[in-house]
């Protein structure tokens, strides 16, 4: 059976859309994970495929979606990053992943990782040096226990001409806004760094709390609330 490495939705613009834990997706087998773990954040972002799709639909535009899940492989991480193949997420083990060695982990990147990370490649190379990058991803209400105060994190690299003008404009319309957090976005070789920084290109990855996009409706009404906002963002960023 030919594995695809990726989705992607034919667009127009500079704006290139992308969702590296867009599925909580495996294959047969499963990695011998119990089932209802596949329906937690370990699995995928959940919530960030939906919101991505709805703004690639109300602008047209170009997005790049992975199909597997973060567990299989990690799309946001660089090739020789050791936590490419996690063993343990979030205190549960990953049997499948427990004797991954070079060789599973090579054959996991060529199969995977390194055709979707092409795809961006090709897709940024057609746009050219308008593109601009906005990555979408999800993060639990609470960490061990402790409730984030985010509604929204807005992540970068060393390039702040999205970054800064959008979250100028999140806190404007309300949302309690994380400066680089509750991650950063300044990680050697993940998406932000090989297609933004290294290119030279204007990009964001926005974190959205799970709870605001967490069902099917929630995601579609949340990206109808955003896109002006990034409207407005990208704007500002072309004065």
């Amino acid at each position: 059976m030919t594995e695809t490495a990726f989705e992607s939705i034919p667009g127009s613009g500079n704006l290139l859309l992308l969702c590296d834990h867009a599925s909580n997706a495996l294959p047969p087998g499963g990695l011998g994970l119990d089932a209802g773990l596949l329906s937690t954040h370990i699995a995928y972002d959940i919530g960030a495929a939906t919101v991505t799709r709805a703004l690639a639909a109300a602008w047209g535009a170009p997005a790049i979606l992975g199909v597997w899940s973060r567990l299989l492989i990690d799309l946001n991480r660089g090739a020789d990053d050791p936590t490419l193949v996690m063993k343990l997420s979030d205190g549960s083990a990953i049997p499948g992943n427990r004797d991954a060695d070079e060789d599973e982990v090579a054959r996991r990147i060529a199969a995977y990782h390194a055709p979707y990370h092409a795809a961006i490649t090709r897709e940024l190379d057609r746009m050219g040096d308008k593109a601009v990058i906005l990555s979408l991803h999800s993060f639990t209400p609470s960490w061990k226990a402790v409730p984030r105060k985010w509604d929204v994190g807005v992540l970068y690299d060393a390039d702040t001409r999205f970054a800064a003008p959008l979250m100028q404009r999140l806190a404007e319309a309300g949302f309690t806004v994380g400066d680089n957090e509750p991650y950063t976005g300044a990680l050697e070789g993940d998406t932000l760094n090989r297609h933004g920084t290294k290119r030279g290109l204007p990009h964001v990855l926005l974190e959205i709390r799970q709870d605001l996009i967490g069902d099917p409706a929630k995601a579609q009404d949340f990206a109808l609330r955003l896109k002006p906002i990034l409207d407005a963002a990208l704007k500002d960023m072309s004065k």
